[in-house]
């Protein structure tokens, strides 16, 4: 009876009183319906239900995926507000189940909480560059993880940002004639983040920054590295002509 007071209460608000059938646990009865309202992404009503898991049946095995549940929930209806409290559930969950099978799950969605903060390569990239730091702590805790491709795609698209923010900085000095300034942001770029795939155009502004600042021969190797890695590029064609001309001296 005690079960089914509590379930009562934890029906009450925004929904019907709703009681299990037959015998069904009562933990069992709450987590199907938080999983019936996350179908339809009802996320409120579904963490409500989480939450009663994780609040009022600390011996259930649904206890650690509840958890994740009430994180998961505040991921999808996003917010500022909800997404610190979903970085808050996943780092809970870390601390509290580090032996549990879904804890590789947990530093994903940690990560994705950053991810969904991120702002434009122009703005403040402080959730950017924590965002990149969980994908890595993921990658080095987590390697045999079946998440792993899809963590990486995530993991590129939030290095791609980050890469993107610097490269503009670089570019803006180069337009405003501090060649310096170019030449470190872009050196950065390559160094930081080998892999970008928007590298032919650091390759082509670096080279420009150094032969702007008389250092002839430092440029040649990044024209040559643009016209040797890609096919296809905007740049393509001026880094061509300068390499020659530059190799004719």
């Amino acid at each position: 009876m005690a079960a089914v007071a509590m379930l009562v209460a934890a029906c009450s608000g925004n929904r019907p009183p709703v009681l299990p059938t037959g015998n069904t646990p009562p933990d069992q009865f709450i987590f199907l319906r938080a999983n019936d309202a996350v179908m339809k992404e009802r996320w409120l009503t579904a963490r409500q239900y989480f939450q009663q898991i994780v609040d009022n049946y600390p011996q259930s095995s649904l206890r650690p995926d509840a958890k994740l549940g009430v994180g998961d929930t505040y991921l999808s209806e996003g917010g500022d507000a909800n997404l610190v409290l979903a970085e808050n559930e996943f780092k809970e969950f870390i601390t509290f189940y580090p032996t549990s099978a879904r804890v590789d799950y947990a530093q994903y969605k940690l990560a994705m909480s950053h991810v969904r903060r991120m702002r434009a390569p122009e703005r403040d990239q402080t959730e950017t560059i924590a965002a990149v730091r969980e994908f890595e702590v993921f990658f080095d805790r987590y390697p045999n993880s079946m998440l792993t491709m899809e963590v990486r795609e995530k993991w590129r698209d939030a290095r791609n940002r980050l890469s993107e923010a610097s490269y503009k900085v670089g570019l803006y000095y180069f337009r405003a004639r501090w060649y310096p300034g170019a030449i470190d942001r872009f050196k950065e770029v390559l160094k930081d983040d080998p892999g970008y795939p928007d590298r032919d155009a650091v390759y082509y502004y670096l080279a420009e920054s150094l032969l702007k600042a008389d250092k002839k021969a430092e440029a040649v190797p990044y024209y040559d590295r643009l016209v040797k890695e890609f096919d296809r590029s905007e740049y393509l064609v001026e880094a061509r002509k300068r390499l020659e001309a530059l190799v004719a001296q």
